[in-house]
């Protein structure tokens, strides 16, 4: 398998998945994982919630920050021996929107890499088409973006699994 995208609710279990799925891909050999975080603290209690992840990480990933730039930092950390997990294109999208990116150009470049990478690359995205109906143009905007996106990204990956209530249901497996 060299693309994987776990994909579920708010604290479904989908990075402890994806931690999980890098570790049985690059075996006991810690130094061939890289965590490409997308995650920028903008408050107190985000910024908790990033230590609490690269505590659960612990000295097993070399680390990344990509907000924006995601597809530069898989280049430059991607190799046949190295299992790369990107952790959330929830977070990457909302900072293309945020900065006013093109979120399309930016996507595009993201599928042309997935397509064929050098190695194992496992991404973890948020499914937020399942709630409530975003009251304002924005949100909406955001949520249809983030169903596109993936969308887009499902369609290229090797593997798909939903977590739902810390357990991973297989959605596409090839």
């Amino acid at each position: 398998m060299q693309t994987a995208l776990i994909i579920g609710g708010a604290r479904s279990g989908k990075s402890r998945r994806a931690l999980e799925l890098a570790g049985q891909l690059s075996g006991q050999d810690s130094g061939h994982r890289v965590f490409i975080a997308t995650a920028e603290p903008s408050d107190e209690e985000l910024a908790r919630r990033i230590e609490r992840h690269r505590a659960d990480r612990g000295t097993d990933f070399g680390t990344i920050e990509a907000p924006v730039e995601l597809v530069a930092a898989l280049e430059g950390a991607s190799a046949s021996d190295c299992v790369v997990v990107i952790d959330c294109l929830t977070l990457w999208l909302s900072n293309l929107m945020h900065y006013e990116h093109d979120v399309g150009a930016h996507t595009a470049a993201l599928l042309r890499f997935l397509d064929a990478p050098p190695g194992p690359v496992i991404l973890v995205s948020n499914e937020v088409g399942t709630g409530l109906v975003p009251t304002t143009a924005l949100g909406r905007a955001f949520r249809d973006a983030q169903g596109s996106l993936n969308q887009a990204v499902a369609a290229v990956c090797q593997r798909v699994e939903l977590m739902v209530a810390g357990l991973a249901v297989t959605v596409k497996s090839r």
